[in-house]
């Protein structure tokens, strides 16, 4: 559910990401590698154990990473970006519990 909640995370009305990606392209690629990483964010902030393993799902979307040697570190800023946007919505004294 979190991961698809990152994805709600990038509606133009929230953090605005590029959504225009079909399944199998580069733009789906990084968005779903967004999606993903923001999960597990937000996951570790609300002490959450995850059940998908979050290393096996994004290993599945190893070409974005080869192709661009940045791709992870601008992946993982928007997903911080939006794991924060999620945290936003819970109360100080349930992030970290």
């Amino acid at each position: 559910m979190l991961h698809e909640l990152g994805h709600w995370t990038g509606h133009g009305s929230r953090l605005d990401r590029d959504q225009s990606g079909a399944f199998g392209s580069a733009a789906y690629s990084r968005e779903e590698l967004v999606a993903e990483v923001a999960s597990a964010f937000t996951c570790a902030s609300l002490a959450i154990r995850p059940t998908v393993r979050h290393a096996d799902y994004v290993g599945s979307w190893l070409a974005v990473l080869r192709e661009d040697e940045k791709a992870i570190f601008r992946a993982a800023s928007a997903a911080s970006k939006a794991a924060d946007f999620l945290l936003s919505f819970v109360s100080d004294e349930e992030v970290g519990q």
